[in-house]
């Protein structure tokens, strides 16, 4: 896979010496096998330490993915039912009101829901959920209201209003990590001891979890902060809390993207692992399939905090759905991603896809806000792009 190696190398080298630039990325592609490429480019904080292959990295929301598989095993068990009130698991969910705006007063004005929120709503996104990056009304009540960030890791940043009655529309949100709630409730322990159990061992994913070891700390990735004018300045103090309140099934892990590849491989194996079987194959099969009801359907994702992210959207222009839990596209994507196939990405600028019908996936790694980079978007795309090419190109010769 000369070319692949060729292909990819030339779009890491780009990202991180053009003008403006990435601090450092590390990219990797899977078979159903083994990995077929692996690299790393630029440094782990700018003008420092190079960036390498074992760097460790906040992955935010592609966090989600795994806490869904926890979800689904719940689900094959019996002992999760998609379509019960999800209180049932996670009682504090029951004690959420819908918000209709604010009174003159600058109130929040709520109302009790018109139905329960289900986990399978949760899962697609369609619980009532929403972050104030994204949205307007979460924005104001962090700022007049003192709704914490979900990336406190706090139990209060999640007990937020709905923002609409559950089951009505597709808004993507912290959905997930009242998911890991519901699983915590299920099998009465931590979130992380859940994926450590059911997830990471039979994968034999080892760096990668809520609380970062001592290793794991010194490899990490900073996180930066693009200016309005392409400038980069390393934000030294930010980062995702170690020892977190609550594990936030949304955004919450910390991991090396080696370890992330075992995961895709996982999807690609029809649910089976080096160490264990993870998910049957007929769970993988249906929770891969888009879910959405119509009118449902994924939106372009509104910068409402600038800081935070831009306005971000996957293929503009096509059709979206949502799966348990990935993005669907329904369409060929102009990257050569076949309809069907699955992914998602991460608030600091990080992305992977799953294409189970061509029997491959990556992932790209960087860590820079606010989402939606105008270097490290285009550049993942050029990635994916890049690998089918070349993919295509091996088939051919």
């Amino acid at each position: 896979m000369t070319d692949l190696k060729a292909a990819c190398d030339a779009v890491l080298s780009g990202v991180t010496s053009g003008t403006p630039r990435v601090p450092g990325v590390v990219a990797m592609v899977t078979d159903a096998e083994s990995d077929i490429y692996s690299g790393a480019a630029g440094e782990r904080r700018l003008d420092g330490t190079p960036m390498t292959e074992d760097t460790v990295f906040a992955i935010f929301s592609t966090t989600k993915a795994i806490a869904g598989t926890t979800a689904l095993q719940c689900v094959e068990e019996g002992t999760l039912d998609l379509d019960a009130p999800a209180k049932d698991y996670a009682p504090a969910i029951g004690n959420l009101q819908v918000i209709e705006g604010f009174d003159d007063d600058g109130q929040p004005r709520l109302r009790a829901p018109k139905s329960d929120v289900t986990t399978r709503q949760l899962m697609l996104h369609t619980g009532g959920f929403g972050y104030d990056f994204f949205n307007k009304t979460y924005s104001r009540m962090a700022q007049e209201h003192g709704q914490p960030s979900v990336v406190t890791g706090s139990r209060a940043a999640i007990e937020t209003p709905l923002l609409f009655d559950p089951g009505e529309k597709w808004e993507y949100g912290s959905n997930i990590d009242w998911l890991g709630q519901v699983v915590e409730g299920i099998r009465g322990k931590r979130l992380g001891a859940v994926m450590r159990e059911r997830v990471f061992d039979p994968l034999g994913m080892g760096e990668i979890a809520f609380t970062r070891t001592g290793a794991m700390k010194e490899r990490t990735a900073t996180v930066h902060s693009r200016g309005a004018d392409g400038s980069l300045t390393p934000m030294d103090d930010f980062a995702l809390p170690d020892n977190p309140e609550i594990d936030m099934g949304g955004h919450g892990l910390y991991a090396t993207v080696p370890e992330y590849m075992k995961f895709i491989r996982m999807w690609l194996n029809d649910g089976d692992g080096p160490y264990g079987r993870v998910l049957k194959p007929e769970t993988v099969e249906w929770a891969v399939q888009g879910a959405l009801v119509p009118p449902q359907k994924v939106t372009m994702l509104p910068g409402v905090i600038p800081s935070l992210s831009n306005d971000a959207e996957f293929f503009p222009g096509l059709a979206k759905d949502w799966s348990y839990t990935f993005m669907v596209n329904s369409e060929t994507a102009p990257t050569g991603r076949p309809a069907g196939a699955i992914g998602w990405a991460g608030l600091a600028n990080s992305f992977f896809w799953i294409d189970r019908q061509s029997g491959f996936g990556g992932y790209w790694a960087t860590q820079i806000l606010p989402f939606g980079d105008p270097v490290s978007f285009p550049g993942y795309l050029e990635f994916e792009t890049a690998v089918y090419q070349a993919m295509a190109a091996a088939k051919a010769a």
